[in-house]
């Protein structure tokens, strides 16, 4: 199928073996046993974050941070950024706008690392499902740095951070050694299939927003699968609809994209 990409399995940690032995979802199926609880009882708190990009001597490369246990999405690897302050809608009346201020903010709180917000391209919105435990609505940025960039991580929220190539970010977390959101690891799959850096950010500038409002099935074998706009079992939530597909298999030992009529 086109556009389909599993998860490199050649080399697998015990927990995910473990995961796969007992039938278990994904670890980092972050949607809860009740995917379909009501919105209005859990409304979607508004945050912002900002993919930040470098051209290293071997490619293009990604800061991911490492979040605290203590925080929501603990022992996550994650984009820098945070939910939506009061103090960002200064100057602006857009939620929009203050998102571009969020992700600014919050990087300079997690990295001590000063960024333009005008020099972010907005690509992607993420909201999940209303049964989802922590349920943010995530407007997504991109940005280039500098090759030579200083980072700080507080030691509060973020315990470490590295600068990764997409692809190997993905066999890391194929691998059971990082965890990522099912965002995070869609956006990385986008992020791997583009290059030079210029190219990307041009892509990323250029494309329609993707708007991702998540819906969770299950197929017959159990298997937990979020679905968004494009996918012919979106609106059914029927896995087994024949037509275009734009999904993510979330088995225990790994993730599998599919998106047969979407250039990623």
């Amino acid at each position: 199928m086109t556009g389909l990409c599993i998860d490199d399995h050649r080399v697998i940690s015990p927990r995910v073996w473990r995961a796969i032995l007992v039938n278990d979802k994904h670890r980092n199926d972050i949607y809860g046993d009740n995917p379909h609880g009501d919105s209005a009882s859990t409304p979607a708190i508004p945050a912002a974050t900002v993919v930040l990009l470098r051209e290293s001597k071997t490619g293009i490369e990604t800061l991911m941070l490492h979040r605290t246990s203590k925080v929501s999405f603990g022992g996550m690897w994650v984009f820098p950024g945070g939910r939506i302050d009061p103090e960002d809608h200064e100057g602006t009346d857009s939620e929009l706008g203050a998102a571009y201020h969020a992700a600014a903010r919050e990087t300079l709180e997690e990295t001590k690392l000063s960024v333009d917000p005008d020099a972010f391209a907005y690509f992607a919105h993420w909201t999940p499902p209303p049964g989802t435990p922590k349920r943010y609505s995530t407007y997504f940025f991109a940005s280039q740095l500098p090759n030579e960039t200083s980072i700080e991580v507080d030691g509060e929220e973020i315990q470490g951070h590295a600068w990764m190539s997409p692809s190997r970010a993905l066999k890391r977390h194929a691998a059971g050694e990082i965890d990522l959101a099912p965002p995070t690891w869609v956006t990385l799959y986008q992020l791997s299939r583009h290059a030079p850096l210029s190219s990307l950010m041009k892509r990323l500038t250029e494309q329609t927003v993707r708007i991702y409002e998540t819906h969770i099935t299950t197929d017959e074998d159990g298997t937990r699968i979020a679905l968004w706009s494009g996918d012919a079992g979106y609106e059914s939530m029927d896995p087994n609809a024949p037509g275009s597909r734009h999904r993510l298999l979330m088995q225990p030992g790994g993730f599998t994209f599919e998106h047969s009529d979407l250039d990623y």
